[in-house]
């Protein structure tokens, strides 16, 4: 089955999944998802910019999307989102691949820190 999509929708929901498991016994869990609702973002806010719209972007995850972004992001459109990413500290050390880390790796992770950098890319999507 294929789903559409909504980015800015989905963004949220992850959002609101982190923060519920965060204060719960499940930071693994939430890591992930602060990533991946901060994806969602970015892929949201780089579809509103021509250098952002295109089907690798689209597909790519952290931090390999943090990496193409930066190198494409042309024009004032693109100052936003570039200015969300461009810091060093952008969800660095999220992986896409940690779905499949034991759950004491992830817990040892800046969990902390990645839930506000994806409070600010889903606050950053605008209404």
């Amino acid at each position: 089955m294929s789903y559409s999509v909504d980015l800015r929708a989905a963004a949220r929901r992850h959002l609101d999944a982190a923060e519920k498991l965060l204060n719960g016994a499940r930071t693994d869990v939430a890591a992930y998802l602060f990533g991946i609702a901060a994806e969602c973002a970015v892929k949201e806010m780089a579809r509103a910019v021509q250098s952002g719209r295109d089907s690798e972007v689209f597909h790519s995850h952290f931090p390999a999307l943090r990496s193409l972004l930066l190198d494409r992001l042309q024009g004032r459109a693109a100052q936003p989102l570039r200015l969300l990413i461009e810091h060093g500290g952008f969800m660095n050390q999220w992986d896409i691949t940690m779905r499949y880390a034991p759950n004491e790796e992830v817990r040892r992770m800046p969990i902390g820190d990645w839930a506000v950098q994806a409070r600010r890319a889903v606050s950053s999507m605008g209404a």
